[in-house]
């Protein structure tokens, strides 16, 4: 709360677990939902974690956050879920998130070369596939990224990607094209977790065959213009002047 001007936030945890409950028995076709928790959950979670206890307590069974910094606090809190860094993890982290049960990204075969100086046993990891986002991820290539994982003793427990555009079916098709073609280049059964779509792809496309994971990101929040969800959020404040302006006059920031 922010005393100096009287203007507060209130989450309603109630709202954000029945969300969820909601989300989850209208998908119910997948094994792995991770509650996507960057950025201390959008802006809204604090120091207790309060709002992450109440998205595991709701059925997320797997964790995402940015940065390793945010997978290392949370995990102080919550020792045993599954915790999956989506942005680069610097080789300087790799034995803290081994000894912390912390999966990291392999987005690339540099990103990969960065760790070998190391003894990696133990170490999970997803390798991230770009489809068209075009920030991290691979884009051929897989076969041997995979292979140097498994040679150099990293358990790759999962391959995803990110939709770019997902509301349009087009671009949607294509990326979903790309992901498929290079799975292709490996055995996948022998990877666990396979995860491709995020709140607004889940909620405009069916389940992809391969996929047995979601993201969960805003639509934790009600954010969604296919579900009825609920908003668990507030924002309070008091009106300080009221001004009466004449038409074609401004407020001037």
């Amino acid at each position: 709360m922010n005393f100096s001007r009287n203007t507060y936030l209130e989450i309603n945890l109630g709202k954000i677990k029945s969300n969820l409950k909601t989300i989850l028995k209208e998908f119910p076709e997948y094994k792995y939902y991770f509650g996507v928790v960057k950025a201390n959950c959008y802006g809204l979670d604090n120091k207790n974690l309060e709002v992450t206890k109440a998205i595991i307590d709701a059925g997320c069974n797997y964790l995402a956050v940015a940065t390793f910094d945010e997978a290392i606090t949370i995990r102080k809190k919550f020792k045993e879920i599954p915790i999956l860094v989506l942005g680069h993890v610097s080789k300087s982290y790799i034995q803290e998130a081994i000894s912390n049960n912390i999966t990291i990204t392999i987005h690339s075969e540099e990103c990969l070369n960065e760790l070998l100086t190391q003894n990696l046993r133990g170490l999970k990891a997803h390798i991230k596939i770009n489809t068209g986002m075009n920030r991290l991820g691979i884009n051929k290539g897989l076969k041997s990224l995979y292979n140097n994982c498994i040679k150099n003793n990293i358990y790759v427990e999962g391959i995803f990607t990110h939709i770019y555009n997902a509301s349009n079916e087009n671009d949607y098709n294509k990326q979903i094209e790309r992901f498929e073609d290079l799975l292709k280049k490996i055995d996948i059964s022998k990877v666990p977790i396979i995860h491709i779509s995020a709140s607004e792809a889940l909620t405009n496309y069916k389940k992809v065959k391969e996929a047995n994971g979601c993201r969960l990101g805003i639509i934790m929040y009600g954010f969604s213009e296919k579900m009825e969800l609920e908003s668990p959020i507030k924002l309070y404040s008091e009106i300080v002047q009221i001004h009466n302006l004449k038409k074609g006059e401004v407020v001037r920031i």
